[in-house]
Order: structure tokens, then C-alpha cells, then sequence
């Protein structure tokens, strides 16, 4: 999603290419510090990434002002910035208002979408099972690229343009908490039939059944913080696992990191 962009869609936006030097390191900082590359509580020191994203003091600095208004860096005043840490606590709050928006949205969506809605959201999902189902296994980035308009496409027809500009900052932190819990929960626990639940949520929402299209969605959302929780209430220092969680700087190039496997 381009900054232009975020008040037009949540999610997806057809169109990701960078048209400025700004957008570019924008979209490289985001993905890096989304997918963990560049650590919660790090800080971003201009001299150094301007050679690693390749674009001058003044561009970083404006790209780094666009992700604070994400709420991924933080600013220090004199200091400059510092990736946004990471905590149960945040996670919480991130998935509380990600669901009562989503919902909401969708709901909304079911309620004055059309027959135009309803058929792309068919198609929508109809091009999600076909990326889930692809022989050979699945293409990470393409299940990502179709998970991201199969959302989109769930409230496309709630046309509150804040709704979409606060959701798609809410997503992104909640990819942070989603590649966290990759890493530190047990793979057993992990385990989940993502396709069914986007077959539900899918057909509660071509039915017209708004209550069950939205518990069905709360229940998708909120699935990585309930795992997290389980693993903290374990025993799990989450702020010690943290700490060695950022990848060799060598493989953190803008856009190289491995997509994760499937979730919300």
C-alpha cells in the first residue's frame, strides 16, 4: 500500500510500484521492520540507512515521517527514531481495534453490498483457493498478494475512506505480531485450516448472515494474539524473545525478506 493510497483501500491497492524515492524507502523500511528485519525498540540511524536504501538523508527522513504517522517508528526528538516496540499489551490493543473496524466494515458490506460486490468477492475468493491449491505448493507471495484483496474485497462496500486508513495501519502492525508468533509458538499449536476459515467468513457474507460473517472474522483475527497469550501465559519472556529476532543485516534488503506462511 503506497501512502496515496491509504485512505482508498485497507489492504490492497492494485497498484504497489514506488513513483518516488520517498515511496521507495518507505515501502522498503515498512517491509523491513513488518517482517522483523529491522527489531522493535532499534534505532534507525539516517547515516546508515540512507546508504542501505540507497537514497539521500532528506528522502530517509521523509520516508521514516510517513511511518510515524503508521505508528511503526517512533520519534525521539533531537535523536531521530527508533522502531515502535512490541508487547502482549499492544498486540491486544491492535487486534481489539482491528476487529471492532473489520467487522463493523463488514457487516456494512453485507448490508448495502450489491450484486457487483458479491460477485468480486466471489472472485476474490475464488482466486485465493486457486493460490492455496496451486500444485507444487504455494507461492508465498502471491497467497499474501490474494489474502490482502480477499480483505479488501470482504468490506468493499463500506466506503468510510477512515475506516480503510485506520485498518491498513492496524494490518500492518498486526503482520509484526503474526510473523512473531511463526517464530516463537509451538508449530502444533500453529496448525490451522486458514482456507475454511476464509470459507466461512466467505459464504456468511453471501448469504447476508452479518453475525455470522462478523464472528466468523473476529475468530479469524484474533487467533494470533490468543496463541501469544497462551505462550506468555507458559511462561514466555516475550521481551527477552525479542531481542535476537531481527535478521542478519547481509539478507535485510528492501523487499528480500521470505514472505510467512498463511494467517490472518
Amino acid at each position: 500500500m503506497l501512502p496515496s493510497d491509504k485512505f482508498q483501500a485497507a489492504f490492497f491497492a492494485p497498484e504497489e510500484e514506488p513513483r518516488t524515492l520517498v515511496e521507495r524507502a518507505y515501502l522498503g523500511l515498512r517491509h523491513d521492520i513488518v517482517h522483523g528485519a529491522l527489531a522493535p525498540g532499534e534505532r534507525l540511524r539516517v547515516e546508515h540507512l540512507k546508504d542501505r536504501y540507497e537514497v539521500g538523508a532528506g528522502t530517509l527522513r521523509e520516508a521514516l515521517a510517513l511511518l510515524l504517522s503508521d505508528a511503526l517508528v517512533q520519534a525521539e526528538g533531537q535523536r531521530g527514531f527508533r522502531v515502535s516496540p512490541m508487547s502482549l499489551t499492544d498486540l491486544e490493543d491492535v487486534t481489539a481495534n482491528r476487529v471492532f473496524l473489520e467487522t463493523e466494515a463488514l457487516r456494512q458490506s453485507i448490508r448495502h453490498g450489491d450484486s457487483r460486490w458479491r460477485s468480486q468477492l466471489e472472485a476474490a475468493f475464488d482466486e485465493l483457493t486457486h493460490a492455496e491449491q496451486r500444485p507444487g505448493g504455494r507461492d508465498r507471495s502471491e497467497w499474501e498478494r490474494c489474502n490482502r484483496a480477499f480483505h479488501e474485497a470482504l468490506i468493499a462496500a463500506h466506503c468510510s475512506p477512515w475506516n480503510k486508513y485506520m485498518l491498513g495501519i492496524l494490518y500492518r502492525h498486526a503482520e509484526r505480531y503474526r510473523l512473531l508468533a511463526l517464530r516463537l509458538v509451538d508449530s502444533a499449536m500453529l496448525s490451522r485450516d486458514v482456507h475454511r476459515e476464509h470459507e466461512e467468513i466467505c459464504r456468511a457474507a453471501l448469504a447476508g448472515r452479518e453475525a455470522r460473517a462478523a464472528l466468523a472474522l473476529e475468530a479469524h483475527i484474533s487467533l494470533t494474539c490468543e496463541l501469544l497469550r497462551l505462550e506468555v501465559d507458559k511462561g514466555l519472556d516475550l521481551q527477552a524473545a525479542l531481542a535476537p529476532l531481527a535478521a542478519p543485516r547481509s539478507e535485510a534488503r528492501p523487499g528480500a525478506a521470505a514472505l510467512p506462511d498463511p494467517g490472518s
